[in-house]
């Protein structure tokens, strides 16, 4: 965990992009590689996690960055899971934004998953009375 850098944006090596998604499954997004990049390149803000030249992480958001901002992706690659990355980059992420009112994020329904957001601080929308709806 020490030799672990994150760095804001700049130039991002498209071929570790995929390879980190391609790790993590997320099937959804490597299916259409070219619209995977341009959705990296319009986001509000991306964060990577490295480890020498290796991307082992990344977190990336959408939004208007003053009143909304949606987490959009939170991915670490298989072999740094449970190590911490995960939780820097959302901290991160999530100081950056602090005066943004609504912090947005959708997941996985697995215990995994939940208690990860449950530990840096998220709290579900059910539990401010709230719900969410998807199309």
């Amino acid at each position: 965990m020490n030799n672990i850098v994150i760095k804001e944006d700049g130039l991002l090596p498209f071929e570790q992009i995929l390879a980190l998604y391609e790790n993590v499954l997320w099937t959804a997004y490597t299916k259409e590689p070219e619209l995977l990049e341009k959705a990296i390149q319009n986001s509000l803000k991306v964060w990577t996690a490295w480890e020498g030249d290796q991307l082992i992480g990344l977190a990336r958001v959408v939004g208007d960055g003053l009143t909304i901002i949606y987490i959009q992706d939170i991915l670490i690659l298989e072999d740094y899971q449970r190590q911490g990355v995960g939780s820097m980059l959302l901290q991160k992420v999530l100081k950056e934004y602090q005066a943004v009112r609504q912090i947005i994020l959708m997941t996985d329904s697995t215990d995994k998953t939940q208690n990860f957001y449950k530990k840096n601080g998220l709290i579900r929308t059910d539990e401010h009375q709230l719900v969410t709806y998807m199309k």
